[in-house]
């Protein structure tokens, strides 16, 4: 079948047929994380995302350049220039040097990433690695006439770039008498021709531990100029994606066209995509409310919000449960609901393959694959689609329990769609095994219904029955079929 990619843009806001640059190549860039602390929600969420992207890509059969970056100089704790670089403030208190806070806090969400199932990218560059791009693309912005020095930081001149390009505002939407409007003036700002300029470039003040050489003094970069340097560097000039949160949109992604369109002269990306927010029982997630949970809370259960710990998979699912541009709720409830579906989707997995074909088929499964298709070419629909794959599982269950049937073609079709569905294109994998406790429970288990099936064979029906409804009391549950007897616990 004929397979058109459409992904809602952010730029034009609307969905677009994707069409790359230079195919069979795409270049993709996501923003990472600034590494001062651990991962939690609102990392997993662009990263579950983007990887959905980059799978159902290669699966397209394109080959893709990933980059996501890793933020390890230049992003202070406002946006709006001003305060402490994050990870010396974090290095300050914890009396270790700034790159050993980088180092391990990376290694650490590389860690939950690949716990996550997340794909690592094809590229990885670290913000302090590119101090010479940065500096030599503020070069270029200077010469293009948008960017001004002042006491040794370099400033980029709002103003002057709408005046004559009229660019600024277009992704996010924004205007600059909005921006004079809500931007405060911020003590050491008074260096800016306006209050809404951003750093290209920052004087280190004798303090600041983090600093490099400049043509302009000692210093550091602006937070926005690594993505726009490392991003033209590995993808070109002109590429085909660029994601991350919807937080990035102002003024971080904003200030990247801009930078570019200055020193480069074209707008950066053809397509802008981004994942909506993440709330915690209806709230904003956050310290002071104590619903700021790490993905290493939620995995090992110790935070008081949590119940009990929720599986890295069990996340992921849920996570994919909505649509990436949805705002996404996280409840214990919910993912209490989504543990249960992802286990009946896995179950599936296993009984498919113990399926034993017939003469005709009792559902049109060439539609449901067309069906998979068209709900991820809808701008990675995954809610639809899980929709879809759910009804397969309905049909998967049917047939085990003789109430339907599959033909021999039919049922290659299923074995093919559903692994490369579930586990390649949405990154579910069975949850790895956890000692010597699960290998225990299973040969339990096997001997629980071994003397079972005895008992029924010897006609034994109440010690069968009283097994059963035993186990049941415990939230197993058994189920015979003409394969033979599965269990659970709910």
């Amino acid at each position: 079948m004929e397979k058109k990619l459409y992904i809602y843009n952010t730029k034009t806001r609307k969905k677009e047929e994707f069409k790359p640059i230079n195919p069979p190549h795409v270049g993709m860039y996501v923003c990472g994380p600034t590494v001062y602390g651990d991962a939690h929600l609102g990392h997993a969420r662009p990263a579950v995302t983007f990887d959905l992207v980059y799978r159902y890509l290669l699966h397209l059969g394109y080959k893709v350049r990933y980059v996501r970056n890793i933020t390890d100089v230049g992003h202070l704790e406002h946006d709006a220039d001003e305060g402490e670089d994050k990870i010396a403030k974090k290095a300050r208190l914890e009396k270790l040097e700034p790159m050993e806070i980088a180092q391990y806090y990376s290694d650490r969400y590389h860690q939950n990433m690949d716990q996550l199932n997340i794909k690592h990218p094809s590229i990885e560059p670290r913000a302090s690695g590119h101090l010479i791009e940065q500096i030599e693309m503020v070069k270029k912005i200077i010469d293009a006439g948008y960017g001004y020095e002042k006491n040794g930081s370099v400033y980029f001149d709002v103003n002057k770039f709408q005046r004559e390009t009229g660019k600024y505002g277009k992704l996010s939407g924004r205007v600059i008498e909005e921006l004079k409007a809500q931007t405060r003036q911020l003590e050491g700002q008074a260096e800016k021709l306006n209050s809404y300029d951003f750093a290209l470039w920052k004087n280190a003040a004798p303090e600041h531990i983090m600093r490099w050489p400049s043509p302009w003094g000692e210093g550091f970069p602006g937070w926005h100029m690594e993505c726009s340097a490392m991003s033209s560097k590995y993808l070109g000039e002109h590429f085909d994606i660029h994601g991350g949160g919807m937080d990035l949109l102002f003024p971080h992604h904003e200030s990247e066209i801009a930078q570019s369109v200055a020193a480069n002269e074209q707008e950066p990306v053809e397509y802008w995509m981004h994942n909506n927010m993440i709330t915690i029982d209806g709230q904003k997630m956050g310290k002071s409310l104590n619903n700021f949970i790490t993905l290493n809370q939620f995995i090992n259960g110790e935070h008081d919000f949590l119940e009990r710990a929720y599986s890295s998979m069990t996340i992921r699912f849920f996570m994919l449960q909505a649509h990436y541009r949805s705002p996404l709720d996280f409840s214990n409830e919910a993912l209490q609901a989504a543990e249960k579906g992802f286990k009946k989707l896995l179950d599936s997995l296993e009984t498919l393959e113990q399926l034993k074909p017939a003469n005709e088929s009792t559902m049109d499964v060439k539609s449901l694959r067309n069906r998979f298709y068209e709900a991820i070419n809808d701008d990675f629909n995954t809610p639809v689609l899980m929709a879809h794959i759910f009804e397969g599982v309905k049909y998967i269950n049917s047939v085990a329990d003789g109430h339907a049937t599959i033909t021999e073609e039919d049922l290659s079709i299923l074995r093919e769609l559903f692994p490369e569905f579930i586990n390649h294109i949405l990154g579910l994998e069975p949850e790895e095994e956890s000692g010597k406790e699960n290998e225990l429970v299973d040969q339990l288990m096997d001997t629980i219904l071994e003397i079972r099936q005895q008992a029924r064979k010897n006609k034994d029906f109440k010690t069968a029955d009283m097994i059963r409804d035993e186990l049941q009391k415990l939230n197993i549950t058994i189920k015979d079929s003409k394969e033979g007897t599965s269990w659970e616990i709910e």
